[in-house]
C-alpha cells in the first residue's frame, strides 16, 4: 500500500463507483460521494473486508 501521505489529495469530482458512509471525513460530500483525488485501501494481507481501512480517511474539521 502506498504511504498514508500520498493518499490525501483532494479532488474536483467524486470517486466514480465508490459510495463513503463516512460523514466525518474530509473528502465526504455528505451525502454517499467520496472527492479524494484518489484513495488508498489496505493492508495487502487482508483476508476479509472486515481487516480493511481506507487509508485515505483525514477527519473533516468542523
Amino acid at each position: 500500500m502506498e504511504a498514508k501521505k500520498n493518499c490525501h489529495t483532494e479532488g474536483t469530482k467524486p470517486v466514480k463507483g465508490v459510495l463513503c458512509d463516512v460523514k466525518n471525513c474530509a473528502f465526504h460530500d455528505g451525502e454517499s460521494d467520496c472527492y479524494a483525488g484518489k484513495i488508498c485501501v489496505g493492508p495487502c494481507d487482508a483476508n476479509c473486508s472486515d481487516n480493511t481501512v481506507c487509508a485515505t480517511f483525514k477527519p473533516r474539521e468542523y
